[in-house]
């Protein structure tokens, strides 16, 4: 069977033409695989095809909201038993995992095919998808400039039509970089609202949430129906939640306290682009009946970046030393990129004292965010100082982070902050460039409070649709 549209529904739309029994799983799974071999080889986003798997698990019997929708996992933390998960790097051996995370197993309960893995730059590190050994993921609205990192092979395949929703996971920006970058829906939701189980309690002191990319909102915020909730021995837990995410999606805001911030924390100004998007959107709001202010938190000039490099490179020296004890043996000259060869010896001078003066530091950042948020239920930011940056940008054989990342040291200043503070943020497709590129819009909120996030956004993507916005590479 031949669906043309299959394209024009998000996930939850899928899944309910499959359960009327108007399309079988395994033709979804189908069209989707039709589309990975069609859109691959010019924006790269799949790295492992898992079509054998996928057409299994679209003839099993299975239920969930996104009963049979085709479905891609990032290549970091989405272990599936009998794959490897190998962070685009060389030094990671391509042993299968020997057992699924429990992120997989939510998302296979949720009803999802798999279909593959998604393209990431070397251990995740960089605001764009590009590697030695995978090669750079495209931006399907314009092949020349990045997807975002690092979820950017999730985000590329979801803008593109190949499917609705993607895993992706987020310790910097990266589930809202990649959405800002390929016009999608990305929350990070609140710290501890998804486990990292069995392998892991936290990563980097809770910095890491894991969650999708989306083209709706009300896929963003079923899935998260489907993934969240602790499991026992979690180090802590997110606050509880009261009803259904998807329900939220239903509800009216109400009249909400929102500030909105047009340059960095430095005060430096941002790409026009994204300063004419913001004050658009905050206009939008206001005529929605919202009250909206010009205003930051206090934060120092050298946030978060003073902290996010050092605590970066200490998990990465953690993941190394871990993989040589997996494997008997340290890195060879060939298995990192200079890049990251040059954040491992950062990373080996953070001493364990230097690690929790840094945790204490983003401790006294959160409580000043924290103090912010009482008077106001919402940020607004652009989600990036500029639309998307062209691919190359960022040299990954650059052996000084210094240096690698200067040419793009000021174009993720907002995203770090939530990672820091644990806070929900979420980045909505609502404005383009001068040059037909995405331009997100960022949204935070208190802690626990993603509920508030969605009725926000579903009210704006009503006020505001994005839907019938399609990139050059489409369907």
């Amino acid at each position: 069977m031949s669906f043309s549209d299959y394209a024009s529904h998000d996930g939850l739309g899928l899944a309910e033409l499959v359960s009327k029994g108007e399309v079988k799983a395994s033709e979804l799974a189908e069209e989707a695989i039709g589309r990975i071999e069609k859109h691959n080889p010019a924006l790269n986003a799949v790295i492992l095809k898992l079509y054998d798997l996928g057409r299994d698990m679209a003839k099993q019997p299975v239920e969930g909201p996104f009963k049979g929708v085709p479905f891609l996992l990032k290549d970091a933390f989405g272990d599936i038993a009998g794959y490897p998960t190998r962070l685009a790097s060389r030094f990671r051996a391509e042993t299968p995992a020997k057992e699924d995370t429990v992120l997989a197993r939510r998302f296979k309960a949720s009803g999802v095919t798999i279909l593959g893995k998604t393209n990431v730059p070397e251990f995740t590190l960089l605001p764009t998808t590009e590697s030695n050994l995978y090669g750079a993921a495209h931006n399907p609205w314009n092949p020349d400039h990045s997807t975002g990192g690092s979820s950017g092979g999730a985000a590329a395949a979801v803008a593109a039509g190949i499917v609705p929703l993607a895993h992706a996971n987020d310790s910097g920006g990266s589930i809202r970089i990649p959405a800002s970058s390929c016009g999608l829906v990305g929350l990070k939701p609140t710290r501890a609202r998804t486990s990292l189980g069995p392998d892991y309690g936290d990563v980097l002191s809770g910095l890491c949430h894991e969650h999708v990319v989306t083209r709706t909102v009300r896929d963003c915020a079923a899935m998260l129906d489907c993934i969240h909730g602790n499991e026992p021995g979690d180090p802590y837990v997110a606050p509880p939640v009261k009803e259904s995410f998807l329900e939220q999606t239903k509800r009216i805001p109400g009249k909400l306290r929102i500030a909105f911030s047009k340059t960095n924390p430095a005060g430096a100004k941002l790409h026009p682009d994204c300063v004419k998007g913001v004050e658009s959107v905050a206009k939008q709001l206001a005529d929605l009946g919202h009250e909206v202010t010009e205003a930051m938190p206090p934060l120092n000039p050298d946030e978060p970046g003073n902290l996010f490099l050092p605590l970066w490179a200490a998990w990465l020296s953690s993941e190394i030393e871990l993989e040589t004890a997996r494997r008997g043996r340290g890195p060879k000259e060939d298995e990192l990129e200079p890049l990251t060869r040059g954040l491992w010896e950062v990373g080996k001078t953070v001493s364990a004292a230097q690690y929790l003066l840094l945790v204490k530091e983003a401790q006294g950042l959160t409580r000043r965010v924290a103090g912010f948020m009482q008077n106001h239920d919402v940020w607004l930011t652009p989600t990036l100082a500029s639309p998307p940056i062209p691919l190359g940008l960022i040299n990954v054989n650059e052996p000084d982070p210094i240096a690698a990342f200067a040419p793009a040291v000021d174009y993720v200043p907002f995203t770090p902050i939530q990672n820091l503070t644990g806070q929900p943020a979420i980045s909505l497709p609502l404005c383009m460039s001068e040059s037909g590129l995405p331009v997100g819009m960022m949204f935070s909120a208190r802690f626990g409070e993603e509920a508030m996030l969605f009725r926000l956004a579903a009210q704006l993507e009503e006020a505001m649709p994005w839907k019938e916005r399609h990139p050059a590479i489409w369907n």
